[in-house]
């Protein structure tokens, strides 16, 4: 499925359970938010969208602690949990879909190479959960693509839909 038809069918399936989304997103810039609202209708299920790059942002918007950045960084597993948390908490949605991640081509490291994105995806009444994904060096537009997608799927199999 292109990235269009997996919007299209989390739009869908948010709304055959007549919840709202929302997003917290630092790599993509916005992209995610951007593939649900391109489709017309979207405004029935879309809340809003949290584009928080900076480390200031997540504290700022999403109510991320300085002490988990501190601790683990803005590319982690701690803190796409509290960003997916904190869209949920900052929104009239039921469902986050956050992402964080190193898009390139420069940033990485050897324990946070280029190409690792965490996802974070928060469905009220569940568990938060935190994936990490690494798309390798190939370059920032095929890395943002991905995550966009993977991101959709995620949100598509929260709400069972996988």
């Amino acid at each position: 499925m292109s990235n269009a038809e997996l919007a299209v069918a989390l739009l869908e399936a948010c709304q055959q359970r007549g919840i709202m989304l929302a997003t917290a997103e630092s790599c993509t810039g916005g992209l995610i938010i951007a593939a649900l609202t391109d489709i017309a209708g979207s405004s029935a299920v879309v809340d809003r969208g949290f584009i928080t790059y900076s480390n200031e942002a997540k504290m700022e918007m999403l109510g991320v602690s300085a002490a988990t950045l501190d601790a683990h960084g803005a590319v982690s597993r701690e803190t796409v949990a509290e960003m997916a948390a904190g869209a949920l908490a900052h929104s009239q949605a039921r469902l986050s879909l956050a992402v964080t991640g190193i898009a390139g081509p420069s940033g990485g490291s050897a324990e946070k190479p280029v190409g690792l994105v965490w996802f974070g995806i928060a469905l009220a009444g569940q568990p938060i959960v935190a994936e990490r994904q690494l798309f390798g060096h190939k370059g920032r537009e095929f890395i943002r693509h991905e995550t966009v997608r993977h991101a959709l799927q995620l949100g598509l199999r929260a709400l069972g839909k996988d």
